[in-house]
């Protein structure tokens, strides 16, 4: 048998650290890859739980709470001169209800919707609130910014979406009862009364909220109804400060 020289033995040897190498590179890459992937899972998983935070944070900073507040998820946009361009809300003045004009989508659709605006840069548009078909409340950008929502208003109230099932835009109980609840809530915490309280027609003439248009009178019932919950809320508030 022919004996193997030094050149072939040390050429087997110098592909084996190769081979060696080109593995420990493997291992390290797809480390690094298992790393980012899990960096970005925790970042992803914790926007929501950031932005709950940020909103609780800036509550606490005015000294308020949650008291008499119905339950709403904060799941705050990005900033982005789309939807949430983070301009200061100087001072709040009114509430100004509006209708999403998509029947049957959800609260969280329209979220969505506005979220996307910083890549698709369709439009400029978002709200503070969506209330959707369920009564579910998303937040979407935080009560001390400013919302693209209600034109020469945005300066100084806040907006509220609201869901609806068909084109009469007549919301459904639940979406009612939130909408009220988060309205009169909200009268209480920025010391509104019913009265700030308007229609997107209000300030541009848009028929919107369509079914608080073409039905005046049941405008009227609705304000009544946030009166009367600013009231409640004011009770509970009385309430937790005696306990």
């Amino acid at each position: 048998m022919r004996k193997q020289g030094y050149e072939g033995r040390y050429g087997k040897r110098y592909t084996e650290r190769k081979n060696r190498r080109k593995k420990v590179r493997i291992q390290r890459i797809t480390l690094l890859g298992t790393a980012v992937l899990t960096a970005c899972l925790i970042a992803v998983g914790g926007t929501r739980i950031r932005a709950a935070m940020e909103e609780r944070r800036l509550l606490e900073v005015r000294n308020e709470s949650f008291v008499g507040a119905p339950p709403f998820d904060v799941e705050l946009l990005d900033v982005n001169e789309y939807s949430r361009p983070g301009i200061p809300l100087e001072q709040i003045n009114g509430i100004v209800i509006h209708y999403t004009a998509n029947p049957g989508s959800t609260a969280q659709n329209n979220r969505d919707y506005f979220e996307g605006l910083k890549d698709s840069h369709e439009t400029k548009v978002s709200s503070h609130f969506v209330v959707g078909i369920e009564g579910e409340i998303v937040q979407c950008i935080p009560s001390s910014e400013i919302a693209y929502a209600s034109n020469s208003r945005n300066s100084d109230t806040l907006s509220i979406e609201c869901c609806h099932i068909d084109e009469t835009g007549e919301f459904t109980e639940a979406t009612y009862t939130s909408l009220v609840r988060l309205t009169g809530w909200l009268c209480y915490r920025f010391n509104l009364t019913s009265e700030d309280v308007i229609r997107h027609y209000d300030v541009t003439g848009k028929i919107c909220p369509k079914y608080y248009v073409d039905h005046p009178d049941a405008w009227e019932q609705f304000k009544a109804d946030v009166g009367e919950q600013i009231k409640v809320v004011e009770q509970e508030v009385l309430a937790g400060e005696g306990e």
